[in-house]
């Protein structure tokens, strides 16, 4: 995204599924980047964000939310089909790829993740790795020893895990592309590093997005819930306590609803 070289990404979401939505596309994301590096360290980094997300997987029903979040957003983007200056082409393969995501999920018999979290060796890796220190060869001599296959076969077989799940990064790409892609940025300004806005109550609001100039020095801490929300712009001198600044902040804005 060129627009956003020079400047840094704050986002916040306003309800409890946009902010799996967007956990879940974190870990993905840190997944796919320590994937294809050759070291061990980076190799167990990945696994991490993997068990990661199928612990995610398991705390709820997530296929449910997902299917009902995918319906949503086909509703509303029928309804707004024969608007103009609605780019048909673009709409119609959006409602494809949601019918085709919503289909593969609607196949998948079992809880999302459940066969990885019957993975004797996974399991065991799970259970380890939240103790400080717990990844150590004494604890998993098994880790160690994957951790020291030849680089080829630790991608493969994480892939192959990655791929029993995959339907949840493209399910989760495709909502939060769409989310993200609702609105666009708007500027604004800040009196003494404070902004306020109340939300339309005919517009569902999921995700507050804020653009700040990468060489601000100040970062946006951001609060709020379905009524309204507010964004401080911070000071953090020498990482010790932060402060609200006193400066007339420039910043770019947008809501994100579908």
């Amino acid at each position: 995204m060129p627009e956003l070289q020079n400047f840094l990404l704050f986002e916040h979401p306003l309800n409890e599924r946009t902010r799996t939505l967007l956990r879940i596309s974190h870990l993905f994301e840190q997944f796919e980047y320590h994937l294809p590096a050759s070291s061990p360290w980076q190799s167990r980094a990945a696994l991490q964000a993997l068990l990661d997300i199928v612990s995610i997987l398991g705390r709820a029903d997530i296929k449910k939310e997902l299917i009902k979040q995918l319906e949503q957003q086909k509703n509303t983007l029928e309804r707004i089909g024969d608007k103009p200056g609605v780019d048909q082409i673009r709409l119609q393969q959006v409602l494809k790829d949601i019918r085709q995501t919503s289909e593969r999920l609607f196949d998948t018999t079992s809880q999302l993740g459940n066969s990885l979290r019957k993975n004797v060796f996974l399991n065991s890796v799970a259970q380890r790795m939240p103790i400080p220190g717990g990844g150590f060869e004494f604890d998993l001599p098994q880790l160690h020893y994957w951790l020291h296959l030849p680089h080829t076969e630790r991608v493969m077989q994480l892939d192959d895990w990655r791929h029993e799940i995959s339907v949840v990064q493209e399910t989760t790409d495709l909502l939060l592309g769409t989310l993200r892609n609702s609105n666009v940025f708007r500027a604004h300004s800040a009196s003494n590093g404070f902004f306020q806005q109340t939300l339309d109550k005919n517009r569902h609001v999921d995700l507050i997005q804020v653009m700040l100039p990468a060489d601000s020095f100040l970062y946006a801490e951001i609060s709020g819930n379905k009524h309204r929300f507010c964004i401080r712009f911070m000071e953090s001198i020498q990482w010790e306590q932060p402060e609200q600044t006193s400066q007339e902040v420039a910043f770019k804005l947008k809501t994100c609803a579908i």
